[in-house]
């Protein structure tokens, strides 16, 4: 069995800071992190630095909040 799921990533830049929001829905449950990055406003321009850090930033957030549904769901499983 194979499963697609979906994540969506929404981008926000200005001269110094990135903004990433992650929003992802599975089975019924709703899962959302944001990631920022800033940069020093001496420091040349890198856009793609700026996404890359706050991407990875914002998956780890969702990351953490997905395991901890599935370690509640764990939880709940084995108090039953």
């Amino acid at each position: 069995m194979q499963k697609d799921i979906t994540i969506d990533v929404h981008i926000e830049e200005d001269e110094t800071t990135t903004t990433v929001r992650t929003v992802l829905d599975l089975r019924g449950d709703h899962f959302e992190s944001r990631g920022r990055a800033r940069r020093n406003p001496i420091d040349e321009p890198m856009p793609v630095v700026g996404e890359e850090l706050a991407l990875a930033r914002a998956l780890n957030g969702l990351q953490m909040e997905v395991m901890e549904a599935a370690q509640d769901k764990i939880a709940r499983f084995l108090t039953v």
